[in-house]
Parts: C-alpha cells; structure tokens; sequence
C-alpha cells in the first residue's frame, strides 16, 4: 500500500517524540497532522509548537493519520502499535521493539499481513558513518563498540543493554551476517534497577569476535565503533561524524581521514521512513532486524542476570 503524500503522526511525545514531530514537520514529502500523548498538556503543547493536531484519544490519532512514530515507553510499544498496524498504518516504532520477542514476532507477522511498512527506530543505520563503513568493510574479524552517556532520567524502564547497547548490537548483526556462537556478558546495576554498565564479548560463526560496552553512568559521552579486518583497521565516531582508516602499506601503518558528510540521522531515519510508506519499499531496518537486534539483547541481558 502506497500513499503519495502520507499524513504523519507521533504516539508520545517525550523527549524523543518530540524530535520526531520538529522533523516532520520540516519534511515536505510528508503532512504532519496528528500528535497524541497521554499528557494531554504536552500533547497540546507540542502541536501548536509543529502545526499538529493533537488528538484527545490513540484511537482518533490513527483516523488522522496513514502513518506514524510509535515514541512511548518500550513497555507500552506492544500495544499501541498494534493498535496502529491493526488498522493499516504504516508504523516507524522506537527501539527497542518490544520488552519481549513473542510481541514482537506478533506485530512482525501484523504488519505482513495488513501489508504496511514496519520500521524500526535504530538510528545509528541512518548515520553517515555507516555508509563509510558499508563501503570499506570487506571480512570483519573483530569489532569494538563503545556507547557512554552520563545517566539520563529517563529510559530507566529497561537496562542499558535494551537501552543503549541494542544500537551497536543491531549494526553489528548488519554487518557480520553470522549466527552467534558464544556470549559472555557483565553487567552491574547502580542507578537502576536494571544494568546500568555491561560489556558483551559475541563470537560469530564465522570467526568474527566483537567486543561492546555501554555504560549509562558516565562523565563523559561516547559512541565509537572499531572495526579490523584483513587489509585495513576502521575507526569512525557517530557522535562526531568522524573517522580514520589504517591501512598496511609494507612495513608502515597509513592513516587517512574519512570524509563524511554530515547529516542529523534522526531527519534522515523519518525522511526514509515517509519515502517507504508513499512507496512501499521495505524500510532499511525492518521487524524482522528489529527483532534479531531484541533477541540478542534479550539474551545478553538474561546472561547478566543469572552471573555471565
């Protein structure tokens, strides 16, 4: 199902579905018509803000729209985009998913079945360093991930594995395209009652290793990801939008600067989410990637919980 110009919409309305409304709003291929949150005030607020209506129900919310962000919290994710996908919306759903692997086959198999795109929210796939390395990578052998971020007051819901690390975990499976073999994994609560720091070592079938940690009680913010393959060493910066490539030249070690243009991957994730649901095309992160990224971190995080 194809719309030429979809009227767009945002279930929730927090810090992130907020951004979600200030971009659609700037994207012309899209008519943003509809917000709905719970807190009626921050619903009315923002669509004055944006030029959307804010809707009083989820129900009157889905009339006004044919597709929408799904920006609630992750355990409120199931129900609403069912809500959404049972009526024929084309859905774009935060990360992660769902708090559980079984909602989210569930909505998978909806959406397949009412024939409307299913988008998951992994940002960093919209990130221009990806297409950098998209272009360099050849056979991963190890990759390393860090993702820091001082404790944010919000999100605390689930542990920083469904958090945070879900991110480099999606990416990783992107590019590895191996079953997992192993998993060791560590983690501690502080703040939360869930990990609040947790490292996760995953070897592939194919041999590739990689190494992650994501720390939500950091000073300081980072989101770095080190990828080594066979002729060249890749170190790219999402935060900055950065990297540097090492190459073996004989016995010397070249470096070069990546040129990158820089893009805000947010807009990027939503323009392409607006171009699948006028076109149909399948959306580049999709349910079933969405739910592979779920079932490690869902695995990951049960490793934690029962000592490694």
């Amino acid at each position: 199902m194809s719309i030429k110009k979809p009227r767009v919409g945002v279930v929730g309305v927090g810090h992130i579905g907020s951004n979600h409304a200030r971009l659609y709003a700037e994207i012309p291929s899209a008519e943003f018509t509809a917000v709905y949150d719970i807190d009626l005030a921050r619903a009315n607020a923002i669509g004055r803000k944006f030029g959307a209506t804010p809707a009083k129900s989820l129900d009157e919310c889905i009339e006004m729209v044919d597709a929408a962000s799904v920006a609630t919290p992750t355990n409120t994710h199931y129900e609403v985009a069912r809500s959404l996908l049972a009526r024929g919306k084309h859905v774009l759903i935060e990360k992660p998913i769902t708090e559980n692997t079984a909602h989210a086959s569930e909505l998978v198999e909806l959406a397949t079945r009412t024939n409307v795109v299913f988008q998951v929210g992994h940002v960093e796939r919209f990130n221009p360093v990806l297409s950098v390395l998209e272009k360099h990578l050849t056979h991963p052998r190890f990759i390393e991930a860090h993702r820091l971020s001082p404790y944010p007051q919000r999100g605390t819901d689930i542990g920083v594995v469904l958090d945070l690390m879900i991110h480099d975990l999606e990416v990783i499976l992107h590019f590895v395209r191996s079953p997992v073999q192993s998993i060791d994994a560590v983690g501690v609560p502080v703040l939360s009652r869930g990990e609040d720091i947790a490292n996760a070592r995953l070897r592939f079938e194919n041999g590739c290793v990689a190494n992650v940690t994501s720390s939500r009680i950091s000073p300081e913010r980072m989101r770095k990801i080190r990828v080594f393959q066979e002729d060249a060493y890749l170190s790219l910066d999402y935060q900055n939008q950065s990297g540097e490539i090492y190459r073996r030249a004989g016995a010397y070690i070249t470096r070069d600067k990546v040129e990158i243009e820089r893009e805000e991957p947010l807009k990027l994730q939503l323009t392409s989410f607006v171009e699948c649901a006028s076109t149909g095309r399948e959306p580049r992160v999709s349910g079933f990637q969405g739910t592979a990224a779920l079932e490690l971190a869902v695995e990951i995080t049960r490793r934690i919980a029962s000592g490694g």
